[in-house]
C-alpha cells in the first residue's frame, strides 16, 4: 500500500513540478458513474454500476496534443463481484476542436478492497488495462467525459480462468 501511495504522490508531484514554468497547465477533480462488467471465461455475469472519483493533470505537450495523468479511486465488478480500485490512467490526449478532445492511453488499477474475503482471495492485486473515450470542456472549466475501459489483464488468482474488467464511465469534473 505504501508503494501505491507512494506512486501517486510522485505522479501528482511531476504534475506540479511541470506547472511551476507553465500558466497552461491545468489541475482538476472528477466524478461519475460506471457501469461495469466481467469478460473472458465467466458466464451469465449480470453488469455493474459503481462510482469514481478523483484528480487530474492536464499538461500541455505540443498544440492541440496535451497528456493527462489521472489517479481515481474506482468502485468496479459485476453482479455480486464488487472490487475497488485506486487507478492510474495516463492518457494522450487530443482537441479535434475547441473544447473536444480525443482521450487515450493505458492504465494500471491496484486493488484497494472487495466485497468479501472469497473475491479478495480470488483476484489479483494489479489490472491492467486502456482507456478511450472523449472529452468536452467549456470556457468555465466545467468538463464531462465519456470512457470505456478495457481490461488487458487477468485479474483471476486462478490460472486455469482469464477474467478481465471492461466498463463505460459517464463523468463530470471541473479544470482550475
Amino acid at each position: 500500500m505504501k508503494k501505491i501511495i507512494l506512486s501517486a504522490v510522485a505522479l501528482f508531484s511531476f504534475g506540479f513540478a511541470s506547472a511551476q514554468g507553465s500558466e497552461e497547465v491545468k489541475f482538476g477533480v472528477k466524478a461519475g458513474v460506471q457501469f461495469t462488467t466481467l469478460t473472458g471465461d465467466v458466464e451469465d455475469v449480470d453488469g455493474a454500476t459503481g462510482f469514481y472519483v478523483g484528480g487530474l493533470v492536464d499538461l500541455p505537450i505540443s498544440g492541440n496534443f496535451h497528456i493527462q495523468p489521472e489517479l481515481l479511486y474506482s468502485q468496479e465488478g459485476a453482479d455480486e463481484f464488487s472490487v475497488s480500485y485506486l487507478r492510474i490512467p495516463v492518457l494522450a490526449k487530443y482537441y479535434i476542436m475547441e473544447g473536444l478532445s480525443l482521450q487515450a492511453g493505458p492504465q494500471v488499477g491496484f486493488k484497494v478492497g472487495s466485497e468479501d474475503d472469497f473475491v479478495d482471495e480470488a483476484t489479483k492485486s494489479i489490472d491492467f488495462g486502456l482507456a478511450a473515450g472523449l472529452g468536452y470542456e467549456l470556457a468555465g472549466g466545467l468538463m464531462f467525459d465519456l470512457r470505456y475501459n478495457l481490461g488487458l489483464s487477468s485479474i483471476s488468482e486462478v490460472e486455469e480462468f482469464d477474467i478481465m474488467t471492461s466498463g463505460i464511465m459517464i463523468g463530470l469534473g471541473y479544470r482550475f
